[in-house]
């Protein structure tokens, strides 16, 4: 009598392996308090940074508004009160120092209105100064195509907090998983049973669906926020550079994920992950402190744009202000593919050439010729 082996099931493909690998991850992190915790904190961050600084520009119309006055036009303050008063030789001289940030506004006169004068401003008329005069001139504005500047801060502001929070929350675990499946040699075993590019593979995959996820949750609540301050100009003219963020944000998380994941796996210990991720945290994190605070300085924002690991920062904030062409975005994110290819070709022989080196850290010359 004669017996039959059973056969062996087929080995899974390189697509399942990874998704069981990404699947992995998810389940992993959507269990652990710590990042639910800290997701939430994130969240009540932003929601608490768009209110409260809505609340504090709105609340900025009670503050001493700093005005130039030219001849005649003085007569239009009357008693008015809570105003800063700079006289001016000559309407030229009014306009100049409205230029320079020294008043908000000029009051000159205009004889071609029925009142006789007229207000300069460069960008928009400070809210409570026209309520504050004895009557009601025209507005003229110096700079109409420019943005508010606390509007402009507040949106660069938000593209960073989401890039720096999702790169950083999201690329440490990666490390962390890396480093404590090599201690543990539990790496041994998954790759006994998968590739070890489905493995880099499903670990990117993976955290990359909790960061679009994460940013996608932090969307809706800026929508929220910026309903209640009343900024829905705002809402409008944010479509095109979200959509870009995006676009530029799945991307560019791709190839800091997979340098986290290849820099993690040339140690063995959690406490030496610094050793060899501190390069790629100042990737990330010099993109959010350049856009913080040089938002108002379009060549550093230009630079920003073209550079791969702060193009999904700089370019979104240039298309809310208008500052950029319709081609650039598209010459950006083609520079960004060929950046992330190459970083993705030299992460996976790191990562493939030092997994499974025990002890000391790897060397980068022997991680990538071994």
């Amino acid at each position: 009598m004669s017996t039959q082996t059973p056969a062996r099931p087929a080995a899974p493909s390189l697509a399942q392996s990874t998704w069981l690998v990404a699947e992995r991850e998810i389940t992993m992190r959507l269990r652990s308090k710590t990042f639910l915790i800290s997701t939430a904190i994130l969240l009540l961050l932003v929601l608490a940074s768009i209110v409260i600084g809505g609340f504090i520009a709105q609340n900025s119309s009670d503050d001493t508004i700093p005005v130039a006055v030219v001849g005649t036009a003085d007569q239009a303050i009357g008693d008015a009160a809570g105003l800063d008063v700079t006289d001016a030789a000559s309407v030229e001289e009014a306009t100049e120092l409205v230029r320079d940030g020294t008043v908000d506004a000029a009051i000159v006169p205009d004889d071609s209105t029925p009142l006789g004068i007229a207000i300069l401003a460069e960008t928009e008329v400070p809210a409570s100064l026209v309520a504050q005069l004895s009557v009601s001139p025209p507005v003229t504005l110096l700079d109409e195509t420019a943005t508010n500047p606390f509007l402009t801060y507040l949106v660069s502001l938000a593209f960073g907090i989401v890039f720096f929070m999702s790169a950083m929350t999201f690329g440490s675990t990666i490390a962390q998983n890396v480093v404590e499946e090599k201690q543990t040699r539990v790496v041994e075993i998954l790759m006994s049973a998968i590739p070890v590019h489905a493995l880099l593979a499903g670990k990117v995959l993976g955290n990359s669906i909790l960061a679009f996820g994460q940013i996608a949750v932090t969307a809706a609540l800026s929508i929220v926020g910026l309903t209640i301050i009343g900024q829905t100009e705002l809402l409008t003219g944010l479509g095109m550079p979200i959509v870009w963020f995006v676009v530029f944000f799945a991307i560019g998380f791709v190839l800091l994920a997979s340098l986290f994941a290849a820099t993690a796996s040339m140690v063995s210990r959690q406490e030496d992950i610094g050793s060899t991720t501190t390069p790629v945290t100042m990737l990330v994190m010099l993109p959010y402190f350049a856009v913080v605070f040089f938002n108002d300085n379009p060549t550093v924002l230009t630079i920003m744009s073209y550079v791969p690991f702060s193009a999904p920062v700089g370019m979104p904030v240039r298309l809310f202000l208008g500052t950029a062409a319709w081609w650039e975005p598209l010459l950006s994110l083609a520079i960004l593919l060929a950046t992330t290819a190459v970083t993705i070709w030299l992460g996976s022989r790191i990562y493939q050439n030092s997994l499974l080196k025990m002890g000391a850290r790897v060397k980068w010359g022997e991680a990538l010729t071994s």
